[in-house]
């Protein structure tokens, strides 16, 4: 499917994130991060500068995503699993979950660890695989987040170019929706992308959506069928701990809307080819 016939919808959410922007929703330091630090590390030219994925996060969070309408964390990791960029959605620090920073660069750090230049996971494809009895089950218990990278500096520094994470491994596994692999169009896979501060089925949504507006979602293939590929899967069945998923993969649901809005995601903002 040609991603053309969708442009529309990309520069109407990039249109929302500039007006955005401009009324200081987001609003953090554009300042370059400085170069000459000895703990900076290269990155791809391809991945986001803080001020794009910042776009990007207020666009597809301004979206109807069918979550709480809460604001967001957005964080990017190499291949390295060293963070290039951590944004916010809002006025300031504080108008999101503080604890959702952490766990934004923890979900962007996941989905570069589990995906491959041929199959690419997202964070809400692990949940039911890592259940007990599941085929990954103990995954969420390895690659412990390192606290000294995430909760070192100065928090008035959180979620602007000069974050204490950038720069650094922040290691973490996440296993609910959020989380996706960054895909250049020629296929290499660069790093990850995690987004948190709202359900975790509306994380996912925005994720996704942040993705497309980047253009970096070139995703080879999947556990879900084409055009889905690593889209969220809503097949448990059962209740508490007896839940079982059809294909392995699946996620819990959290409201009809955002369920509405993640089903339609690979026809409204399909994959790029």
């Amino acid at each position: 499917m040609s991603r053309s016939r969708f442009s529309p919808i990309r520069r109407a959410l990039v249109a929302l994130a500039g007006v955005a922007v401009v009324l200081g929703i987001g609003a953090c330091s554009d300042a370059a991060v400085p170069t000459t630090a000895g703990n900076r590390k290269p990155v791809d030219a391809r991945l986001p500068t803080h001020d794009q994925l910042q776009q990007a996060l207020v666009g597809a969070r301004n979206s109807n995503n069918g979550g709480l309408n809460l604001d967001m964390w957005g964080a990017v990791v190499d291949r390295n699993g060293i963070v290039v960029a951590v944004v916010f959605t809002g006025e300031a620090i504080g108008d999101q979950w503080p604890g959702s920073r952490v766990i934004a660069a923890q979900k962007a750090n996941t989905a570069n660890d589990f995906s491959l230049t041929s199959l690419a996971l997202s964070t809400a494809n692990l949940y039911a695989a890592t259940q007990p009895g599941g085929s990954l089950f103990g995954l969420q218990e390895s690659n412990p987040v390192d606290p000294d990278v995430a909760y070192g500096g100065n928090p008035k520094d959180n979620g602007t170019a000069h974050d204490f994470m950038v720069g650094k491994r922040i290691g973490g596994i996440n296993v609910f929706g959020g989380g996706v692999a960054l895909y250049a169009s020629d296929g290499t896979l660069l790093g990850g992308l995690g987004v948190s501060g709202d359900m975790s089925c509306a994380d996912h949504n925005i994720a996704w959506k942040v993705r497309f507006l980047l253009g970096l979602d070139h995703v080879p293939a999947g556990v879900s069928p084409a055009p889905a590929f690593d889209n969220i899967i809503y097949d448990l069945s059962g209740v508490g701990a007896d839940q079982v998923s059809a294909s392995g993969f699946g996620h819990p649901t959290c409201t009809a809307g955002t369920t509405a809005v993640s089903i339609a995601l690979p026809t409204d903002f399909p994959i790029g080819h």
